[in-house]
């Protein structure tokens, strides 16, 4: 791997991409963040030596290099899941590019559904822990100690500082972003009643089926990493609906704007 990881990041700083402050994946509901940057150079992932091959979904997918508020930042549009048939090696091979790169901070943005019914659809979620229920770690391979301490604390996955920003820019923008646990399946099929009732059980305020892998390697090299989930649907298993994929995408849209607010007046701060 440390051979690919070489053979990658020498292609991207071959097309420019030097030396960046911030890496940044894009999931549901950041989309529109790529208004607010200064593109420098893009890349296709289906050019990218080593990178994962792109599914149908993916065929627009593109590492962006470029500058938001003052800030080098290295931003995928469009990130990889196990459920589209890649292993945890690969979902985060970008991130360890990514650090190769140079960034020192991860932000993360995902869509997820809400276990705790405290929480409504279209609100944000500060992420402020994890369960992995994706049955491995990305780190479970030989040679990992070569990369990164094979033993990788987790105590505080999420960066304490960056999360303290997010909640002060929330506070001052009138934006209601709530504290919570994210567990994180593998899908690609939404879960039953009798799992939404175990999630709650276990301690879980939302569930997706990203972000974790990213963390989990994101803390492997040492980076400071913070993630943000769109809540997209309210997982009651009392009065649970069949779930209408357009109006979680159009749930995403909604909050879009605070996801923005949020992420730009971060990086300010960074």
């Amino acid at each position: 791997m440390i051979k690919f990881i070489t053979e990658t990041t020498e292609y991207l700083q071959s097309k420019g991409f030097e030396n960046p402050e911030i890496g940044i994946i894009l999931g549901t509901g950041l989309g529109k963040l790529l208004e607010e940057v200064e593109i420098l150079h893009e890349v296709s992932y289906n050019h990218i030596p080593n990178f994962p091959t792109a599914t149908v979904e993916f065929h627009k997918g593109k590492l962006i290099y470029g500058i938001i508020e003052g800030k080098k930042a290295v931003i995928m549009q469009g990130r990889f899941h196990v459920y589209e048939g890649y292993t945890l090696q690969d979902v985060t091979y970008p991130v360890r590019i990514m650090e190769k790169l140079g960034i020192k901070t991860l932000l993360v943005s995902n869509a997820s559904g809400a276990i705790n019914l405290n929480f409504k659809k279209g609100e944000l979620m500060l992420i402020t822990d994890h369960i992995n229920l994706q049955g491995s770690s990305p780190l479970a391979f030989k040679g990992v100690e070569f990369l990164g301490e094979r033993f990788t604390d987790m105590s505080e996955p999420y960066d304490t500082i960056i999360n303290s920003k997010f909640e002060s820019i929330a506070k001052e923008h009138g934006i209601t972003l709530h504290k919570g646990v994210y567990a994180s399946v593998v899908g690609p099929q939404l879960e039953t009643k009798a799992e939404y009732r175990m999630l709650k059980i276990i301690g879980a305020d939302a569930v997706g089926m990203s972000t974790v892998p990213e963390i989990i390697v994101a803390n492997h090299l040492g980076l400071k990493a913070a993630a943000v989930s769109v809540l997209t649907d309210e997982c009651d298993p009392d009065n649970l609906q069949p779930v209408d994929i357009t109006e979680i995408i159009e749930m995403a849209g909604k909050a879009e704007p605070q996801m923005i607010t949020l992420f730009k007046k971060l990086i300010k701060q960074l």
